[in-house]
């Protein structure tokens, strides 16, 4: 996802700040991206000289290479490879994001992955947005095993480099950027038994952070993506540049072809990522790769995990999902945008990160001898849109009834989505998206209507948040929107159906603003958790008074019956959506329930003695599931089978405080019964 404010802010951004101000560098601007390259995108274009003086501001010294296979260093066993593997290091690095286990989330529902270091550490995926998840896995591997690396951006048509030299242009370090090695420590010389008892730390990395909501809570409270980077980097000087790019470097910049390359369907490997450019100078989405097999009949099968804006624990999908992607045209295909632009001439598809080599003299983004073959013109415009269908039929058949669930997946996920940050234009979108596949498929293979599909499985809040026109619509730019803003807006769009069904209101811009909400939040005693509209990305639209809607072919909300929206009724406990919100509890039993974008947090504090907490629901009307987690939201257990009941079991600490999860798995509601038992 994009992430910007304005790119004037570039200019003074840097003239009031310091190296060494905690805050100097969050939430600036992403840097531009090149166009096209045609010609040149082929061996790569030289960068910065690979013999220059960068003593300075070099974040780490390059020791490998990465077509290395036999050196001393390449022999050597690694984070997911043993001695004398005979693997180059970019073979190496598809090795261990291969290696990476999935696992449930600790901040959301669903599935992310663990990351695993050199340095025999394992801990839960940062919370991030969707380029960052690809860069900080690509940047850190390279940090670690001291490989060449650089990214482009461009400042007022000026290349700035962002690499193991620094953060430089061609004439010496840009904006005043940290020289990282004058500035920061680097603590790789340590022996395991020293860092084993005390891992060392940068209080200023740990102070600081990326951007709006990359709160990594199980790390402790107010820690942040520097928190992040100093628990897996004993480089501290590569941690604040991994910082910096994460902050600098977006969607747009992957897209570039100084930065990375178009493959064949074919070459699919773990890794990968696959890159959505929604509009030339709008937002984008990005997918890494982390599984990737090939099957005996010459097709293959992936798995993807994206991260979101705001930050969030990358989400692992599911082959079907990972294929519904792969398929899709906004990943460099034929067809074209809102604004009649081709979405195979802006820089979508299957992309792989450029290898930097030193090439007469300058590091250059290159790629890997072997790849060759496998690379495509980023201007043979027919080649590159031909992806998303030759995706369909190299990744295989899904059988109708998984295509079913998976879209019903898809339209749940992105309703959670909504509940969470309910201006989320994205969710609209790919909701929608999957409804429209989700009517092909059930008349072709269900032989269901449009009507019968909506009558199914359209909800209320489907026509409150409506899809809008991603580039048209203010909204869009709006990240700040929340889980009590969501609750404000569909409070108030039941009370118009009070009196008889009538279309549901949109939540969207109306002459400038949301006054009928922000009046409602008002009147019920809400007016606090109004957050009023900012631009929380690049927003070419920010101008436009009103939100454009994206025109609407389902059926109409009351004619499918209803007069009123059908829901969940929430329990007493509520509002305890959240941590912080958590509603104490001793032993015991209780009802609740879990209502869509609802989760349920209570507190039980220990006493010594090993607690049992059950969880008992009727697994027919929703999935229901459960963890527990320490004050710093560590999760201590979990439990989310396929039965009516689940149940976690831990050794208390006295006086400790534990906190209880309860949510639906992909947004399912229900009623439950909660059983505390010491003993």
């Amino acid at each position: 996802m994009t992430r910007s404010l304005a790119i004037a802010f570039l200019a003074t951004a840097f003239a009031a700040c310091s190296a060494e101000d905690p805050a100097a560098f969050d939430e600036a601007d992403e840097l531009l991206p090149g166009e096209l390259l045609g010609k040149e995108d082929s061996a790569g274009v030289p960068g910065l000289s690979a013999t220059g003086s960068y003593v300075d501001t070099q974040a780490w010294v390059v020791e490998n290479q990465w077509e290395d296979r036999d050196t001393a260093n390449a022999r050597r066993a690694g984070i997911a490879w043993a001695e004398n593997s005979g693997l180059n290091w970019d073979e190496k690095y598809a090795r261990w994001i291969g290696s990476l286990q999935k696992t449930p989330s600790v901040t959301t529902w669903g599935d992310t992955f663990q990351l695993t270091t050199p340095w025999g550490k394992t801990l839960p995926a940062p919370k991030l947005d969707c380029a960052d998840t690809a860069i900080l896995l690509r940047a850190s591997f390279a940090a670690w095993y001291k490989l060449p690396f650089y990214l482009v951006g461009y400042d007022a048509g000026r290349r700035v480099y962002f690499g193991h030299f620094g953060i430089r242009t061609a004439s010496g370090n840009w904006n005043g950027m940290p020289r990282f090695a004058r500035d920061y420590r680097d603590h790789s010389s340590m022996a395991p038994a020293d860092y084993n008892r005390s891992w060392p730390k940068d209080s200023a990395l740990r102070a600081r952070g990326v951007q709006t909501g990359d709160e990594q809570t199980f790390l402790g409270p107010g820690l942040r993506t520097g928190a992040y980077l100093d628990e897996i980097h004993l480089n501290k000087r590569a941690g604040h540049f991994i910082r910096l790019v994460l902050i600098y470097m977006g969607s747009a910049n992957l897209a570039d072809s100084l930065n990375t390359f178009n493959l064949v369907p074919e070459a699919l490997r773990t890794g990968d990522f696959l890159l959505f450019r929604r509009a030339r100078n709008g937002s984008g989405h990005t997918m890494v790769v982390v599984r990737a097999e090939r099957l005996a009949d010459g097709q293959l099968e992936a798995e993807d995990v994206y991260g979101n804006l705001p930050p969030a624990q990358p989400a692992w999908q599911t082959s079907a999902e990972t294929k519904r992607n792969f398929t899709n045209d906004e990943g460099g295909g034929p067809s074209t945008n809102s604004s009649g632009e081709i979405y195979s001439h802006i820089g979508g598809g299957l992309k792989r990160f450029r290898v930097a080599k030193n090439v007469g003299g300058f590091w250059t983004n290159a790629w890997m001898a072997a790849d060759e073959a496998s690379w495509i013109n980023d201007r043979d415009y027919d080649r590159v849109a031909a992806r998303p269908a030759r995706f369909a039929g190299l990744l295989g058949e899904v059988p109708p009834e998984q295509r079913r669930d998976t879209l019903l997946g898809v339209i749940q996920a992105k309703r959670q989505h909504l509940s969470q940050y309910p201006a989320s234009c994205s969710a609209r979108e790919a909701r929608e998206a999957a409804f429209d596949e989700l009517y092909v498929l059930m008349q072709a293979e269900f032989a269901k209507t449009r009507e019968e599909v909506d009558r199914t499985y359209r909800t209320f809040d489907d026509y409150v948040f409506a899809e809008l026109d991603y580039l048209r619509s203010p909204t869009c730019c709006w990240n700040r929107t929340n889980a009590q803003m969501y609750r404000i807006i569909v409070d108030y769009a039941q009370t118009l159906q009070a009196s008889g069904c009538t279309v549901p209101v949109v939540f969207k811009r109306t002459a400038g603003a949301y006054r009928a909400f922000a009046d409602y939040a008002a009147a019920t005693g809400r007016a606090a958790q109004w957050v009023p509209w900012s631009e929380d990305e690049a927003c070419p639209q920010r101008s436009n008074a009103d939100d454009t809607e994206a025109t609407h072919d389902w059926t109409a909300w009351c004619s499918l019956g209803g007069s009123t929206p059908a829901g969940c009724t929430e329990d007493s406990f509520e509002d305890n959506d959240s941590p912080a919100a958590a509603s104490a509890v001793a032993a015991g039993s209780r009802e609740g329930a879990v209502c869509s974008g609802d989760d349920d947090w209570f507190s039980v504090t220990g006493d010594g003695r090993p607690l049992t907490v059950t969880l008992s629901f009727t697994h027919a009307d929703g999935d229901l599931d459960l963890e527990v987690t320490d004050e710093s939201g560590a999760v201590l257990g979990s439990s989310n089978g396929t039965s009516n009941s689940e149940a976690v079991t831990l050794t208390t600490v006295s006086g400790r405080r534990y906190r209880i999860h309860v949510y639906g798995y992909r947004g399912a509601e229900g009623s439950y019964r909660l059983d505390l038992t010491f003993g």
